[in-house]
């Protein structure tokens, strides 16, 4: 017995027909939008081998990507990851290409989550991807873009939230943690667990450091953390979070104000982002549907050491956040159902061409009869019927009637 052919893997689901045209819609306002900007297109394949994200500055462990093996024996995965393929795809297919390079991308994304987590294990994204440009400058560009393109398929109520990996990352230094314990850490802060952070760091010598990295959970809200933290320790208000600071600004003067908010705990778990670092979220929806940063030294990994940032936008939970407000309209039913007598099944199909060729949207009816054919249109809300004989009599389904 087939136990498995009725049911999809977990993790992955069907799309049927108002959501697949609400993704093909966001898709293309997107894609439009980026290329306003002066991005072009790329696309990576969907299997890579598993060196590309083996890096130490990668950060995905082995057992969260699907894995396969090519005819050679050589480790494959599904792509988790859209950035690590497009950083080798630059340092390979694109090395002579004078920076900046601006590119674009909409593909999926595989990754094994937890059982029961309630997450997708296939992801459609869709994002961009700026090498070649450090500064701010470069990062006003990029955390802009992210919210505009929010912006352009109609979402109002977002929020961005943005912090530094490289503040994290030198709290950790200055408490010595090691790789593992800086994982430990990270994973605390992220789901914001306060008692189980507090028994690790009351294991330690009481330091700035110490009291920073307590408080960091809550160090979230409007340019008030800045502040918040200068009280903590004014020491460390310099260098990462001093340009945090000013990039800040600039992004309220952009007409982002009340929707840029500062979360120095906002620690990703690759740990190739080196800079800014910023997330997306809707207001109602808990899922992030936004997520990027600067990664300077992922192109090292590749052997071409070019600074770079991007982010990336998960099409799905767009998607379903504006269909469970009702945001998108259901598919339009057809405009005109063509039926063809018996012997002009052909000329039944030239006319429905003509009908699509003058923008009408036109189904070709596959019944044995007309009546079969006029209650199928009454079913499925198609105002007209065309019957195709020696001429063309059309029936108007709401009254039932020849015209």
């Amino acid at each position: 017995m087939k136990r498995y052919a009725k049911i999809t893997p977990e993790g992955n689901r069907d799309q049927l027909f108002e959501e697949c045209e609400a993704r093909n819609r966001t898709e293309g306002t997107l894609t439009k939008f980026f290329r306003g900007r002066g991005y072009h297109e790329v696309h990576t394949p969907t299997l890579e081998f598993y060196d590309v994200f083996a890096s130490d500055s990668y950060g995905m462990p082995l057992e969260s990507v699907y894995k396969l093996t090519d005819h050679k024996g050589r480790l494959m995965v599904l792509r988790p990851d859209c950035t690590a393929p497009i950083a080798r795809m630059v340092a390979t297919r694109l090395k002579d290409a004078p920076p900046p390079i601006r590119m674009y991308y909409r593909q999926e994304v595989y990754r094994v989550n937890p059982s029961m987590a309630g997450r997708s294990d296939q992801v459609a994204q869709t994002g961009v991807e700026l090498i070649g440009a450090s500064g701010k400058r470069a990062d006003l560009e990029v955390i802009a873009l992210a919210a505009e393109s929010i912006q352009a398929c109609g979402v109002q109520d977002f929020t961005l939230e943005i912090g530094h990996a490289g503040f994290f990352r030198e709290l950790a230094a200055n408490l010595g943690l090691d790789e593992e314990g800086r994982e430990t850490v990270r994973s605390l802060i992220e789901v914001k667990n306060y008692a189980a952070l507090n028994d690790i760091l009351d294991q330690m010598e009481d330091s700035p450091s110490v009291q920073v990295m307590r408080a960091l959970p809550r160090l979230f809200g409007g340019g008030e953390v800045f502040s918040q933290l200068e009280g903590i320790c004014k020491d460390m208000t310099h260098g990462s979070i001093a340009y945090l600071k000013e990039l800040y600004e600039s992004l309220q003067s952009l007409g982002l104000e009340g929707r840029v908010l500062i979360d120095l705990g906002l620690v990703h778990q690759n740990d190739y982002y080196t800079g800014v670092i910023f997330r997306g979220y809707m207001k109602g929806y808990g899922d992030v549907v936004l997520s990027g940063g600067r990664y300077d030294n992922l192109m090292q990994e590749f052997g071409d050491p070019l600074p770079a940032t991007g982010f990336g936008i998960n099409v799905d939970s767009l998607v379903r956040a504006k269909l469970e407000r009702q945001e998108y309209c259901p598919p339009k039913a057809s405009d005109v159902l063509v039926h063809g007598l018996p012997g002009y099944e052909t000329k039944a199909l030239r006319h429905l061409d003509n009908l699509v060729k003058q923008g009408l949207h036109g189904e070709n009816s596959v019944f044995q009869g007309e009546q079969e054919a006029v209650e199928y249109a009454k079913r499925q809300g198609i105002g007209q019927v065309d019957i195709v004989g020696e001429d063309v009599r059309t029936v108007d389904v709401g009254e039932g009637e020849a015209k």
